[in-house]
């Protein structure tokens, strides 16, 4: 079972992503699942953790330096969790696991749980804020919340037409993105619980993003367009698949990051490919394809998690077929 975030953007994904030749392959790559692959995933900003909700065997955390796999995270004893959703905190210092019906807030360093919660919805997508005290939540029964994860209620409800597929909170942590099947993202004042910006695409949003100045937001639709916008003004500055009028690309976006300094945007595509964008000249600047995980089966994995390295000089994305690949 493939969650709905990601059923038909992967499916689109696998039956139209073509081999690109002008790709770079993984330097490494390692399984971070068993050959089933994985729900759901994120990585640390530090690039030292990866986070996934693995088919077959539930969530777990991994020091990547290490290649090490520390902790196995499930809602309950001796049962392996379905996990929706998954985040770290901006600081690094906590991560959130959802199932579908509830959340568990983990210390990082100890793989402690510091709370569980039954959620107010089906939850599609989730995110963290900075010290962990608080949760945007993407939920099925057409609302985003913003929940204490630490004392438990809604702080916010943002209410929809329809199911909030994807999420995204500003580094203040006073607005919302959020993407839904009405095909509009919008942007909130998490404060006063009303609508800033919106944007319509074709298609359902499957992905959104903040800068971490807050001026600019990314999100896609399914098999559609994918927009970089300006928050203040809602003005669409570039589309990543070209200008539609003279040559549509149908692509979907799973996974997106804006580097620290706001000036580049990391993607990752339902058909395998990642690509690295300058924003300021509005071009791709790398591409990647992740690596397959065998030499026989599916030619392509969804890009489920992207984060950019330390270093400057590397990048790193998280397959939906489990494996985390280093990319430089």
């Amino acid at each position: 079972m493939i969650p709905p975030r990601y059923a038909a953007p992967l499916l689109a994904g696998l039956l139209l992503g073509g081999c690109d030749n002008s790709a770079d392959s993984a330097a490494e790559a390692l399984p971070l699942t068993e050959q089933s692959g994985a729900y759901s995933a994120d990585l640390s900003a530090d690039g030292r953790y990866a986070l996934v909700g693995a088919v077959s065997h539930g969530g777990s955390l991994w020091e990547l330096q290490q290649r090490a796999r520390l902790f196995d995270w499930n809602h309950q004893p001796r049962t392996f969790s379905v996990l929706s959703a998954v985040d770290f905190s901006p600081s690094g210092q906590y991560a959130l696991t959802a199932s579908p019906q509830d959340l568990v807030l983990w210390n990082v360093a100890t793989g402690a749980a510091e709370g569980f919660w039954s959620s107010p919805g089906e939850v599609l997508d989730a995110e963290l804020s900075s010290q962990g005290n608080y949760a945007l939540l993407g939920l099925a029964n057409h609302e985003a919340v913003y929940f204490d994860i630490r004392n438990g209620g809604v702080r916010s409800s943002l209410r929809h037409p329809a199911r909030v597929r994807s999420v995204a909170l500003s580094s203040d942590e006073r607005v919302a993105l959020t993407g839904a099947d009405d095909r509009i993202a919008r942007l909130w004042d998490l404060e006063n619980a009303s609508e800033l910006r919106r944007i319509e695409l074709g298609n359902t949003v499957d992905t959104v993003a903040l800068s971490p100045n807050g001026r600019l937001a990314f999100s896609s639709g399914s098999l559609d367009q994918a927009l970089v916008w300006q928050t203040d003004s809602g003005e669409v500055l570039f589309n990543l698949s070209g200008d539609e009028r003279f040559f549509p690309r149908r692509l979907s976006y799973l996974s997106a990051r804006f580097s620290a300094n706001s000036d580049q945007l990391l993607t990752g595509r339902a058909d395998g490919t990642v690509e690295l964008w300058d924003l300021n000249r509005q071009q791709v600047m790398r591409r990647w394809k992740l690596d397959k995980r065998d030499s026989y089966g599916p030619t392509s994995t969804g890009v489920i998690a992207v984060e950019f390295g330390q270093d400057g000089r590397s990048w790193l994305a998280i397959g939906s077929n489990g494996m985390i690949n280093w990319l430089r």
